[in-house]
């Protein structure tokens, strides 16, 4: 009897491992498939017709109308590879330029000794308490008093600055180790020296994950490149996006292949910094 029990047990405990192992992947499956369902959704609906997308005869499997990407970059009113391109230099130089200026304004605030540095990062952090609405049209003014209205100054200087992220690099920083840093001063290295070849080269993974965060977020930008892109040849692709749906009509089949190629950029971008962005947001040295 003695011996008969302490099996059981761990018959029993074996068989509730396998069924709750079970029942982890199922709910992880079903979750997965509601996940990738819109996008399923979307490639379906980029390679079918309007009727095929609206109609009540809904099908499983597109009919494969690859003419809809050469439609798409044939319609000389949108000019969807013109968008793609200056989504891409906007994102891509909204990123580096993000990068350089908010490390830079962390690493200060967290490193070079100045009695005002704390007022410095407190007012930083009430910038972020501003709604974006209070900012956004005395910041159009300023641009269109400038002339940037049509061009990628207009779309990209505005936004090079981000409170969140300086306060991000100003936290990862205090926890960065000083005796690196005080190594290279011995070597007679400045500030700027100990930033670039110390800390730059030691904080990739960090900088990987706001760079990530910083290219969807320039290439997701709607309201902003809305307002300063009046002329078709400046619209990124978001503003690009809508243009297929107007009052009058709207072109269903255009619309999905316009989305469904949008998002590869972020597609790609997130499963290729995908592992530094776990790591980098984990080690911006927020306490919970």
């Amino acid at each position: 009897m003695t011996t008969t029990t302490p099996r059981v047990g761990k018959e029993r405990r074996r068989r509730g491992g396998v069924l709750g192992n079970t029942g982890l992947y199922v709910a992880v499956s079903v979750a997965a498939l509601l996940f990738l369902l819109p996008f399923y959704l979307i490639v379906r609906n980029s390679l079918s017709t309007d009727p095929e997308i609206t109609g009540e005869n809904w099908k499983i499997l597109p009919s494969f109308q690859w003419s809809n990407v050469s439609e798409l970059f044939d319609d000389q009113t949108v000019q969807f590879g013109r968008s793609l391109w200056n989504s891409t230099l906007v994102a891509v130089l909204m990123t580096v330029g993000t990068l350089l200026v908010c490390s830079l304004a962390g690493y200060g605030l967290a490193r070079i000794p100045y009695k005002h540095a704390n007022k410095v990062f407190y007012a930083v952090l009430a910038t972020l308490m501003v709604p974006t609405a209070v900012t956004f049209v005395p910041s159009f003014v300023l641009v269109s008093s400038l002339g940037w209205v049509d061009t990628y100054r207009g779309l990209i200087i505005p936004g090079l600055f981000s409170g969140f992220t300086c306060f991000l690099f100003r936290q990862y920083f205090l926890g960065f180790p000083k005796e690196l840093e005080e190594a290279a001063r011995v070597d007679g290295l400045g500030y700027w020296g100990a930033y670039w070849r110390i800390v730059v080269p030691n904080s990739l993974n960090f900088f990987a994950a706001i760079a990530t965060i910083t290219f969807i977020s320039g290439w997701n930008a709607f309201l902003w490149p809305l307002v300063i892109g009046q002329d078709p040849s400046s619209w990124t692709v978001q503003v690009a996006l809508s243009s297929f749906m107007t009052n009058q009509t709207v072109n269903f089949h255009l619309i999905f292949m316009a989305t469904a190629i949008s998002i590869l950029p972020l597609v790609f971008v997130f499963l290729f910094l995908q592992r530094w962005l776990v790591q980098g947001i984990a080690q911006t040295g927020i306490k919970g």
